[in-house]
């Protein structure tokens, strides 16, 4: 015996007009945002992240070339091998964040989830034992290599913030309640964070949980949550690190990197030396004696970028690109301090990247294209002095 579906209730004449004045008044925003896309991109934002780049490149080659001379093919000795490669992506990075910077970035809205679907197969892939286009470098597997090489939680770094940004500007006061501002959001990074954490990539799953929390912060979650979160993963850090023992030897050696200098203790130990006889201002450009890849004073360009990157989130003209840009900004303001965290010994040793400096074309790319969406959203920033 087959059900019939009962009949939806025939729309009232009023209903019928409201809906029509809904999308009316959606077909007229999306009509402003693509005449507003059209606008300047914000030129100081533009001109440091191109600034960040054009150095991460000098250090980069001032770091890699005894390596890449005496090490990488022998035979030829090109000193400049991993600068020629990152210089062929930073080129091709410019032009994907120029070409999404014209971008109406309204036409992300609904790209999440389909984000969120591929880069969870993704990470299922890079889990799975014996799996022939999954890489293993250094005893993680955080790769795969399906024609180019590249890491998935690179891909689920941006899924989460298009995602939470599209479907957390449409809730507004909803966001307070747990059932639907903490409870899916919380589901979402738990499982997506996790296979990251699996991997294991223990700095991967803090930035992507970073990213989220701040968004839903951002978003108007209850402070009660937030600080609730927060005692949570301070929680599960330290289960993590002490009882279950997850990279326990990193931070075994991050407390005396001097035990072990000569193997588990080696890279804090010579970040440490290198610091201590470069000083505050090091020894400069092309005169590191260990080519550690360390300089304080690009530091603050990073800083400069971040703030400018939260002014940018202040000035946007609805919550959608509010969210877009705190989520990519925040990424890169909690990947310098943990990586300045590691360098210096604040943190325990772990693989995390140095954005727009550290080795890597792909995630290079990635980054550059992020930024593209920040100089998006800047296109459509509500005329201000300060601007």
């Amino acid at each position: 015996m087959t059900q019939t579906r009962p009949r939806r209730r025939p729309l009232t004449h009023q209903e019928k007009l409201a809906l029509q004045e809904r999308k009316q008044r959606r077909r007229e925003k999306m009509e402003e945002s693509r005449e507003l896309a059209k606008g300047p991109i914000d030129l100081t934002f533009c001109l440091l992240v191109m600034l960040l780049m054009a150095i991460g490149l000098v250090i980069l080659l001032s770091a890699s070339f005894p390596f890449a001379y005496y090490k990488e093919n022998p035979s030829r000795h090109n000193p400049l091998y991993y600068f020629e490669r990152q210089a062929v992506f930073a080129v091709l990075g410019t032009a994907v964040m120029l070409l999404v910077s014209k971008f109406n970035y309204q036409r992300l809205r609904g790209a999440g989830r389909a984000l969120i679907y591929v880069s969870v197969i993704f990470l299922i892939l890079v889990i799975i034992p014996h799996n022939p286009i999954a890489v293993t470098a250094k005893g993680a597997t955080r790769w795969l290599k399906i024609g180019v090489q590249f890491q998935p939680s690179e891909i689920a770094k941006v899924a989460i913030i298009t995602y939470f940004a599209d479907s957390i500007s449409r809730k507004k006061d909803k966001m307070r309640s747990f059932r639907y501002g903490v409870l899916p959001y919380a589901f979402i990074l738990v499982v997506v964070a996790g296979l990251v954490a699996v991997e294991p990539h223990l700095s991967g799953a803090i930035l992507i949980l970073g990213a989220g929390a701040a968004m839903m912060l951002v978003g108007g979650i209850n402070w009660i949550w937030v600080g609730t979160a927060a005692g949570a993963a301070v929680g599960m850090v330290y289960v993590a690190l002490f009882v279950i023992g997850y990279n326990k030897s990193r931070v075994i050696y991050w407390l005396d990197p001097w035990a072990d200098a000569a193997d588990k203790g080696y890279q804090l130990s010579q970040s440490l030396i290198t610091i201590g006889s470069g000083g505050l201002w090091g020894l400069g450009l092309g005169k590191s004696r260990q080519k550690f890849l360390f300089l304080p004073e690009e530091h603050n360009d990073f800083i400069f970028s971040i703030v400018r990157g939260y002014w940018i989130a202040l000035h946007t003209r609805d919550r959608f690109g509010t969210l877009l840009v705190v989520g990519f900004t925040t990424q890169l303001a909690v990947q310098v301090f943990l990586n300045i965290g590691v360098v210096t010994g604040l943190l325990p040793t772990t693989g995390i990247s140095l954005p727009f400096f550290s080795y890597g074309g792909t995630a290079l790319s990635i980054q550059l294209a992020e930024m593209g969406v920040i100089l998006s959203v800047s296109r459509q920033m509500k005329p201000t002095k300060a601007g």
